[in-house]
């Protein structure tokens, strides 16, 4: 089934449901959906382009904040004993922990527009035991610049969208892989730095 369809007849509920729940860690397409409920509204008018930004803003913000919850209340236990089987270790954690202490609202506010940080930004949020106020602040001023961007671009644009929404997906499918690339690849050039520096402010194992 594809994000087309589900927009063409679910809506707003479609929107919610999509990028809630990657904002609360689990990798579903949330921001293709909101292009595509832009386009759709800028195309043929059955959306109010309004609406889409409010539903996505207040999908982004809850998923958000439930992963925070979940991170915050077992994610440490869960990352342990399950980390393993996505090369999340100890060591990875404490790096974690130490950017969340020094620039948290940062990661979290610019998280949002990019694809994995997206996705598990708010569960390591709350594994790192950022305060929430915080990260509220934070996550719901991220949630909104990204409606609203996305949605006004999606929508001012959407006749042409819509015609190529095959090759507009595939291109973003490949400008996330290139973000994912140069991420992955920037975190492995400093993450002996960082881990040092981890390291040395949390010694011994963390804590739950």
């Amino acid at each position: 089934m594809s994000i087309d369809h589900l927009i063409h007849h679910y809506g707003y509920l479609a929107v919610f449901a999509l990028v809630g729940a990657e904002s609360l860690g689990i990798p579903l397409p949330g921001e293709t959906t909101l292009i595509v409920a832009g386009a759709y509204a800028g195309r043929t008018h059955h959306l109010n382009p309004l609406l889409i930004f409010l539903v996505a803003s207040a999908a982004a913000i809850v998923g958000d904040n439930i992963g925070y919850w979940i991170g915050d209340k077992g994610g440490y236990p869960l990352a342990r004993r399950y980390g393993r089987y996505v090369r999340l270790d100890e060591r990875k954690l404490k790096v974690a922990r130490y950017l969340f202490d020094r620039r948290g609202t940062l990661v979290v506010f610019f998280g949002r527009f990019v694809s994995i940080l997206r996705t598990y930004a708010a569960f390591l949020a709350g594994t790192s035991q950022m305060r929430w106020r915080e990260f509220l602040v934070a996550n719901a001023a991220g949630g909104v610049v990204w409606a609203a961007i996305y949605t006004t671009a999606a929508y001012f644009a959407g006749s042409t969208i819509m015609r190529e929404s095959g090759t507009i997906n595939l291109v973003i499918g490949i400008v996330a892989l290139v973000v994912v690339v140069i991420v992955v690849l920037l975190i492995r050039h400093s993450i002996k730095r960082f881990a040092d520096r981890a390291e040395a402010a949390y010694p011994g194992p963390l804590e739950d």
